[in-house]
């Protein structure tokens, strides 16, 4: 092969007559971002919140005092295709508080039928007999009655661990008020009457704690369960007035403040050599802050002990009427407490609330919320927070909440003026350089909430989020 190299075909190639770009960009400065990084949320939880000075690292919430009857879930264990109550869970229902009889309440749950049900099947009818308590293991069954107008209106959503038919264990008479329908195929677990009537016989504990039950002073009581202050009104002459007084819990919940904390390293000749234009133990610093708080916005849902999904009260907790987040499930959400600030949903969620509002021809209001335009409903601001869980059934949860002290609200919990506070309730103390010359810092937030009465959180659960075809 030949190279042409006459004078007319070396002036056909062009010659280099500046600097190149490559080799000029040895000589210039960068101009480079701050680091990023994308696990930072809105995190409109932790800027909604009111924050409440807690000394002592511990909070106490003294309420008037309340009647407990037993309003919590029933858990189920699975084997298979059977379903078994938990015995203990049995201490759940009104008539069992407190009753902790192992021997007993094994053979109350021994005595539980399971019945599978199917999509459409009618439960339970209105006006029949009542003479079983029916423990909901698995499905959603929906309970409706006659209005005033014999009309069809639905009484409740019903969902795992609920159940329905507890005054029938005691009174002979019992009717059913309602009519409940399967709306998805499930489980119960029965136990009837007689079932629980031949244990009772045979238990002189369980008979002694029926009789205390029975005796409870339910005419001292308001419809919120807590102890009635005697008045009288109405009245004329000089009749003679009840004497009152407002009886507390001897035993107020307290909440402890919960930490999360990291160690951050640094090596001091990254420090020394490395730290312009931008302070790498600044930068470094800043964003396991963020990773922090995000990791604190993420316990204040879901932590066991203090997170809100888990602390709200189980009379606060409504499900969806037919699976996906519609304008009515949003009112009964927000109907069942005074003053709700804002709704805090799933970002998925509220694209699930979208699709609801546009099926409907609504369109979605707005609220100005710190300079930022944001959905809301009824004037109640829709927040996203992208640490409520969704599960593998694609349903999640809306938090609808009060906030504040003087609002009997949700708070939440911190301590200032900690030794080497950063930023509030959070310190940066320094621990010392190792003798591989790394730097470390004891990064440290302490925090919780508190719910100042049950009512001031709801929470709309089991709503469907997957996009139906």
């Amino acid at each position: 092969m030949s190279v042409d190299t006459s004078p007319e075909a070396q002036q056909d190639t062009p010659k280099q007559s500046s600097l190149s770009t490559a080799a000029a960009r040895n000589l210039a400065t960068t101009t480079k971002s701050a680091p990023q990084m994308q696990e930072i949320s809105s995190r409109w939880l932790l800027r909604m919140l009111p924050w409440v000075e807690t000394k002592g690292g511990a909070y106490r919430v003294n309420r008037r005092l309340s009647y407990t009857v037993g309003d919590g879930r029933i858990e189920f264990v699975q084997d298979g295709a059977r379903v078994r109550v938990i015995p203990r869970e049995l201490g759940e229902l009104a008539l069992l508080r407190g009753f902790e009889d192992e021997e007993v309440l094994n053979a109350l749950a021994g005595r539980c039928v399971q019945r599978d049900f199917g999509a459409g099947e009618v439960l339970v009818t209105r006006g029949t007999p009542a003479e079983e308590i029916h423990l909901v293991a698995h499905g959603r069954i929906n309970q409706t009655s006659l209005g005033k107008y014999d009309d069809e209106v639905a009484v409740a959503v019903l969902a795992d661990g609920d159940r329905f038919g507890e005054n029938a264990l005691l009174d002979a008479d019992a009717r059913w008020d309602y009519t409940a329908t399967a709306e998805t195929a499930g489980t119960l677990l029965t136990l009837s009457r007689a079932e629980f009537a031949a244990v009772l016989a045979s238990s002189s504990a369980l008979q002694a704690h029926i009789e205390a039950f029975s005796s409870l002073p339910l005419q001292r009581q308001n419809k919120h369960g807590e102890a009635e202050i005697a008045m009288s009104a109405g009245h004329t002459g000089e009749i003679a007035l009840p004497g009152a007084f407002v009886d507390y819990e001897l035993k107020p919940r307290e909440y402890e403040l919960s930490v999360a904390q990291t160690v951050l390293r640094v090596h001091t000749r990254v420090a020394d050599l490395y730290n312009g234009p931008m302070n790498q133990t600044e930068e470094q610093l800043r964003l396991t802050i963020e990773a922090l708080r995000e990791r604190q916005e993420h316990e204040l849902i879901n932590n066991r002990e203090f997170g809100l999904l888990h602390n709200a009260d189980f009379k606060q907790r409504i499900q969806t009427h037919s699976g996906p987040p519609t304008p009515d499930d949003l009112d009964e959400l927000l109907c069942r407490r005074r003053g709700t600030k804002l709704f805090l949903a799933h970002p998925r969620t509220i694209a699930a609330i979208g699709r609801e509002w546009n099926a409907r021809g609504l369109n979605p209001g707005t609220v100005d919320l710190d300079g930022q335009q944001v959905l809301s409903w009824r004037g109640v601001p829709l927040l996203p927070c992208n640490k409520i869980p969704i599960t593998k059934e694609n349903t999640s949860s809306i938090l609808a909440m009060r906030l504040g002290e003087d609002n009997q609200g949700v708070i939440g919990l911190r301590q200032t003026g900690l030794p080497e506070e950063y930023e509030p309730g959070l310190s940066v103390r320094f621990m010392g350089i190792s003798e591989q010359a790394i730097m470390s810092y004891l990064v440290t937030t302490y925090y919780s909430a508190a719910i100042l009465v049950p009512n001031a959180l709801g929470v709309l659960e089991n709503v469907e989020i997957a996009r139906r075809h």
